[in-house]
């Protein structure tokens, strides 16, 4: 399982990994001074311009390098070279996720952290607040931070459960179907149909609308933590075929 996470750590770091390194230095670059006070104001709101400019540019390279993990799975010939080790597929596919996850989140934290604290240092010039006191200030909005990290995690594994699954499909079961392609868009379709339809099972938990063939499900703070559970349930099945279907059935 070691080297699985190796594997997948390799591929997805080329694509990613200059861009984070270019976005580190600048931050640095427009926060130690800003931080030392020696930065014109006019630098510091560029500083706040690039390191918003900066998570968009990092979010499109984690994208780049998480397909480049993927491919490693569903594409040749990296994914032959695996196919013929030992190791269950199913592995790979855990390392996979799990080394995406802890890529793009690490990398997009850093980013958005790095805007935050310019963002600061600039408010604090004209508050005349230090950028400690501006934190402590704003550590009241902080709170449900761990709450809202949560919730982006179980959103991002149910995106990556859906794309792994389809994918797995089209190399599986639609392999060899002349509208293989069509059928994989309509199974798509038919998981993110099914995933928005799930949530009428919290309708004792909230209060249901329906808008035609669509709803909605207003939930209170109980009923939140259910559909966070449920959005799990629904990744983990997802995750099991997925695994089922890459270890049984694929083709390359």
């Amino acid at each position: 399982m070691k080297a699985q996470f190796k594997y997948a750590f390799r591929a997805g770091l080329s694509p990613r990994m200059y861009a984070f390194a270019i976005i580190l230095v600048m931050n640095l670059a427009f926060i130690v001074p800003g931080l030392l006070g020696v930065l014109p104001v006019a630098a510091m709101i560029t500083g706040v311009s690039l390191g918003g400019t900066a998570i968009a540019v990092m979010i499109a390279f984690n994208i780049a390098g998480d397909i480049s993990i993927t491919r490693t799975i569903f594409t040749p010939p990296g994914a032959v070279f695996y196919a013929l080790t030992p190791a269950p597929r199913r592995d790979r596919l855990i390392a996979s996720v799990l080394t995406m996850i802890v890529m793009d989140f690490v990398t997009t934290a850093i980013a958005i952290t790095g805007v935050i604290v310019l963002a600061l240092n600039l408010g604090s010039h004209y508050s005349g607040m230090s950028l400690m006191e501006m934190l402590r200030y704003d550590t009241i909005y902080f709170g449900d931070i761990g709450l809202l990290i949560a919730g982006v995690l179980v959103a991002y594994l149910l995106i990556t459960s859906v794309v792994f699954f389809c994918r797995a499909m089209r190399k599986s079961v639609f392999f060899s179907k002349r509208a293989g392609g069509l059928l994989t868009f309509l199974t798509a379709a038919g998981v993110v149909y099914g995933i928005s339809v799930a949530p009428l099972l919290l309708a004792p938990f909230g209060t249901v609308t329906g808008y035609g063939l669509f709803f909605t499900v207003t939930l209170g703070q109980t009923g939140m933590y259910m559909y966070s559970l449920l959005l799990l349930i629904i990744a983990a099945v997802l995750f099991v075929l997925t695994a089922r279907l890459i270890e049984r059935k694929i083709n390359l």
